[in-house]
């Protein structure tokens, strides 16, 4: 296993002597260094009620709610604002999937409580929230060399006859990244909108200082580079 400066030297020596239709992002002009962006697609939530529930008794109150015991334990109730879905259980443990950012979260889980309370279930009006997983894309807005970043990045794995991206194993925040040599990024597993944030910002800053960034020669000629 070659050791990090190993690594680096081995990728300026391949570059140093390969003829490549790029611009890497550090010699090109500032207009092309962006920085990334991002937007949550996704949050998952488990929200833990303290209190059993009657789901026979809420499906026959809840016109909206689907309910088949036989194919599936829980309760299914969509939102429409926020739109969310959320799988209740008898137990009072409630999965909700759908929000877009943290406040939606927060509505929903207000608009559950207060439903259901509506509907003979006594419940807390704050109950216990954990946020399980955050999913979002993202766009570094450059492409990326994925053979030379999987060489250079730590945790990291890329096999392209299998999947199109490189699989990067962020230890902090402890978040998983899918990166595509369009420079189009995946972030799962962060569990602030904060760490989506700091994740994505560092991942660029990392692949930046690699040097593994860059625009491809045809778009920088047509700005005159």
């Amino acid at each position: 296993m070659l050791g990090r400066q190993q690594r680096h030297a081995a990728f300026w020596l391949k570059n140093i002597f390969k003829e490549d239709a790029r611009r890497f992002v550090a010699g090109a002009p500032q207009r092309y260094d962006r920085g990334p962006s991002y937007r949550i697609e996704n949050i998952v939530a488990t929200i833990n009620l303290g209190v059993e529930l009657n789901l026979e008794r809420l499906a026959e109150r809840l016109l909206t709610a689907e309910y088949n015991p036989d194919q599936f334990p829980g309760l299914i109730l969509r939102l429409t604002k926020p739109r969310v879905s959320a799988l209740i259980f008898r137990t009072g443990k409630i999965v909700c999937t759908g929000a877009k950012n943290e406040e939606d979260l927060k509505n929903a889980v207000r608009a559950l409580t207060q439903l259901l309370r509506e509907h003979g279930a006594d419940v807390p009006s704050e109950p216990e929230v954990q946020v399980q997983n955050i999913v979002a894309s993202g766009n570094l807005h450059v492409e990326v060399d994925l053979e030379q970043a999987v060489l250079m990045l730590d945790n990291a794995m890329y096999e392209p006859e299998q999947f199109p991206g490189l699989i990067y194993r962020m230890s902090s925040p402890k978040v998983v990244m899918l990166i595509f040599g369009s420079g189009k990024i995946v972030c799962t597993g962060a569990k602030s909108e904060t760490d989506v944030g700091r994740a994505v910002n560092k991942l660029y800053s990392q692949l930046r200082e690699l040097g593994v960034l860059y625009v491809a020669e045809e778009r920088a000629a047509g700005e005159g580079l």
